[in-house]
């Protein structure tokens, strides 16, 4: 499963990339408000930084105004996905992009006939929001794996790219139900390294050398 990471906070790109954690980035409208930075300037240095996919979305809501700010996003870098929302507009917008060439993630889905038609639509990834399922109690990766099932009856090369995800679990979840990519927060993350088992064993470890009076660098 691809690690992708939803921000737009350079700096939390750059620490992950250098472990490898990073194949990809998401943005969108909330997140480059939280930089605080230009949408175009802070996209251009994270494409500069990860050289795979960086999805930037489109803020209007017509189809014809979708296409106009995905065409200007493509031209900050070849590695730009564009991102737009789905609605028959955002659908629109997906096919004429998608059929220029370009990279499109198709987002807010929640439920598999939102994912079917982004599929025939000719969406690069589709992108099912599993913490604001779970928001109104119903289980979003019962979505992801439904997906899973429905894309590979038909081999649509669609990617499930399983969003708003909140926890370890959550990604867990993702690898075991089959989910091509998952997108997470760099602190999400970062969690899927800690264990209460091994915060103990590490702490025992540590008193028990302490206790041989031993150093491994003299």
């Amino acid at each position: 499963m691809k690690f992708f990471v939803d921000t737009a906070d350079v700096a939390a790109i750059a620490e992950l990339h250098e472990l490898g954690m990073v194949d990809g980035v998401t943005t969108n409208p909330s997140l480059i408000l939280k930089s605080g930075r230009n949408i175009l300037e802070v996209t251009r240095e994270i494409c500069e930084l990860v050289p795979g996919p960086v999805s930037a979305e489109v803020v209007a809501l017509k189809a014809e105004d979708m296409i106009a700010e995905g065409r200007k996003l493509v031209e900050i870098a070849s590695n730009i996905v564009v991102k737009v929302p789905l609605t028959w507009d955002g659908l629109r917008a997906c096919k004429v992009l998608t059929d220029a060439g370009h990279m499109v993630n198709v987002t807010l889905c929640f439920s598999v006939n939102q994912a079917l038609i982004a599929a025939k639509a000719g969406a690069t990834f589709i992108s099912p929001f599993v913490g604001r399922l779970d928001d109104i109690n119903i289980d979003g990766m019962e979505l992801i794996a439904d997906i899973r099932q429905v894309y590979d009856n038909y081999d649509f090369q669609t990617q499930i790219l399983a969003a708003s995800i909140r926890s370890a679990n959550h990604v867990a979840e993702c690898a075991r139900i089959g989910a091509d990519v998952m997108t997470a927060p760099p602190a999400v993350i970062k969690a899927l390294a800690g264990h209460v088992l091994t915060d103990k064993g590490l702490d025992q470890f540590t008193k028990d050398w302490a206790k041989t009076g031993q150093t491994i660098l003299s």
